[in-house]
């Protein structure tokens, strides 16, 4: 297969794990950078031994297959679109862009000119993502009939130097970490058929604490900062979401489905690996640990975590990988812009049906992802595992 080039717009915090990441990957490779801010390319393209361009000069380079697009969300479609119009690949970072039209239009482009457009996350492609999507399938807790989904912390602004854009239009934790959860259900479940939604904040401003230029201020809150929905799918499952960062500490389990026979934990989804719990009927916890299938090993830690907080598995770039091999074998792909598309419609609206009360139907449906085989998902890897 062809090897594609990548060009990287946006060189902020989430950059870093993407280009450590690509290089191990097959098929794909990193030519250039670019970033509003000259300083921030200009680092990673010394770090990385890539381009340092403008975004001007990224658009017409012909050794650029692919645009990874992680830019802040509010101009997530923008970017997006010009890289389609110049002809290129997309994949992006979570959500798709802000607004559904926008996230219609680009779906719609992009099948226009005959190019792929793929979105994070891709989380749930890693190994517990797919030993999760195994049991649902093979019926190990019967039909899923209910499940709840939570993500609570006390927000960014503790550890990212300038978390101003998570509390803008466009962020919080349902927009900014809720495609996460939104894939994984829709990667177990299939598509999500209507919701209904309440949304509150529990402070007009946010101190920062985290080291950098705004630590010591408050910054404006201008969405919600927690989020309970009930979403029903169209296989007739409800689930209940609550996602906060108002929250100082919880026990809740990431993703919990009760099935006619059973239970399922569903690992973290914002990680690629994890372990698989699950029940028959009444009976005891049965753990699965997934770390020993490919993405699915511990290879990162983030600089911010104390000592005692376990390594994660993170292989950020697998849905560009898999996205390449789709161009490459003329085939679909999982994490795509229908399914970016979808979880946004989702998101916006349980925030609508926050705002407004009542059901909100959803326009949009899709197929659940095809099941991403072991066999299928080695090829995707250059070399041994981390």
């Amino acid at each position: 297969m062809a090897e594609l080039g990548v060009g990287i717009v946006g060189c902020g915090v989430i950059s870093g794990i993407y280009l450590e990441n690509m290089p191990s990957f097959a098929d794909i490779r990193a030519v250039a950078c670019t970033d509003i801010i000259p300083e921030r390319s200009a680092e990673k393209a010394a770090l990385h031994g890539i381009a340092d361009v403008t975004p001007e000069e990224m658009l017409k380079r012909d050794d650029v297959d692919i645009i990874l697009n992680i830019t802040p969300p509010l101009v997530h479609y923008e970017v997006s679109l010009a890289a389609l119009g110049a002809g290129k690949h997309v994949f992006g970072e979570k959500p798709l862009c802000v607004e559904v039209e926008h996230g219609r239009r680009l779906v719609a482009e992009a099948a226009a000119r005959n190019l792929k457009i793929g979105c994070a996350p891709d989380t749930f492609l890693g190994a517990g993502g797919r030993l999760a999507r195994e049991m649902i399938d093979a019926g190990v807790i019967g039909k899923v009939v209910a499940g709840s989904c939570n993500l609570m912390s006390h927000g960014m602004e503790h550890w990212h130097p300038d978390p101003t854009a998570f509390y803008l239009h466009g962020g919080g934790p349902l927009l900014d970490v809720g495609p996460y959860y939104m894939n994984a259900l829709i990667n177990l479940l299939g598509p999500v058929e209507s919701v209904q939604g309440l949304t509150s904040s529990a402070s007009p401003t946010r101190h920062v604490t985290a080291e950098g230029p705004l630590r010591g201020q408050h910054i404006p809150v201008e969405t919600p900062t927690t989020v309970m929905g009930l979403l029903h799918f169209a296989g007739g499952a409800d689930v209940n979401i609550f996602m906060s960062w108002d929250v100082w500490k919880h026990g809740h389990p990431p993703i919990e489905l009760y099935g006619t026979e059973g239970t399922l934990r569903v690992p973290d989804p914002n990680y690629f690996g994890g372990v698989v719990q699950y029940t028959r009927r009444d009976g005891d916890w049965i753990t699965v640990d997934a770390s020993p299938r490919a993405f699915g090993r511990p290879n990162w830690r983030s600089p911010f975590w104390t000592d005692d907080r376990p390594s994660q598995a993170n292989y950020r770039c697998l849905g560009i990988a898999e996205l390449a091999s789709a161009v490459s074998n003329r085939t679909p792909h999982r994490a795509s812009g229908d399914l970016g598309l979808h979880a946004l419609e989702t998101m916006r609206a349980v925030l609508r049906a926050g705002g407004e009360g009542g059901t909100v139907r959803l326009q949009s449906t899709l197929d659940r992802p095809p099941p991403l085989p072991e066999e299928e998902v080695a090829r995707l890897w250059r070399g041994g595992w981390r």
